[in-house]
């Protein structure tokens, strides 16, 4: 995984939903660090294809995922 892209990811989630980088927590899913719901996945789908420029789908990066799998699903979309 491209530790930019993770860092990227971690940006857009922490302006987006308003947190403080350190309630970003490693390892852990969104819905378990952050209590992300449905509706604030959908926004963060969305930020990050404007971010990356690419087209991710909410099942591809569900609340389940955490920074590091969401960053390889779009390393994987750059390609």
């Amino acid at each position: 995984m491209n530790m930019d892209t993770k860092t990227k990811v971690k940006d857009v989630i922490v302006k987006l939903l308003k947190v403080k980088p350190e309630e970003v927590r490693e390892g852990l899913s969104l819905e378990q660090s952050l209590g992300v719901d449905s509706t604030e996945m959908v926004e963060v789908c969305i930020a990050l294809q404007k971010e990356f420029g690419i087209s991710i789908y909410e099942k591809e990066v569900a609340k389940q995922h955490s920074v590091e799998q969401i960053a390889k699903v779009i390393d994987s979309k750059k390609k």
